[in-house]
């Protein structure tokens, strides 16, 4: 069963925790409340926590330099170099996983802290299932959006194997 990723609303950007789905999010291999609104192109600019789509960071750089905690949401498919001379502004890139088969989301993480260096967040949000954790962070990420249904179990899966064949990306 695929799940949509979660589309912005008028109503979501005044009160995201309540009139918004909020995923679950795991940081620092801990669950917790997820405070970042993903906005689309006509949203205004919330107060603070807010992930931009990369067309609209990439148009209007500026918006962000009131200092509030900012991001960008990419897909996996999305060419880096349009991003890469800003990687030194953005705390977080989100790279959302349009199917759990597709693993150009896991290329691009690793693209980012191997070819780029990017030190910020990496975060994981869209179809992504409980087995790929251990993968995710292994490509770098930091951080990632979980489903209702996920459970204790998915933070356990961050630990299911002992030994890898490759270096790990952090």
């Amino acid at each position: 069963m695929a799940r949509a990723f979660w589309k912005p609303t008028a109503a979501s950007a005044s009160t995201p925790s309540r009139n918004a789905y909020m995923p679950k999010l795991v940081e620092q291999q801990q669950l917790c409340d997820n405070r970042w609104q993903v906005l689309d192109d006509q949203q205004p600019i919330p107060p603070s926590h807010y992930l931009l789509p990369l067309a609209r960071w990439l148009a209007a750089r500026e918006i962000a330099a009131d200092g509030a905690p900012f991001g960008v949401i990419i897909d996996g498919d999305q060419p880096l170099e349009e991003l890469a001379p800003t990687l030194a502004e953005l705390p977080l890139i989100a790279i959302h996983f349009a199917k759990f088969a597709d693993g150009r989301g896991f290329s691009t993480a690793r693209l980012l802290r191997g070819r780029y260096g990017y030190r910020g967040e990496l975060r994981a949000c869209g179809d992504i299932f409980r087995d790929q954790l251990f993968f995710l962070q292994r490509c770098g990420f930091d951080s990632f959006e979980l489903p209702d249904e996920a459970d204790q179990s998915w933070l356990q899966s961050l630990h299911d194997f002992t030994v890898s064949y490759q270096a790990a990306a952090r």
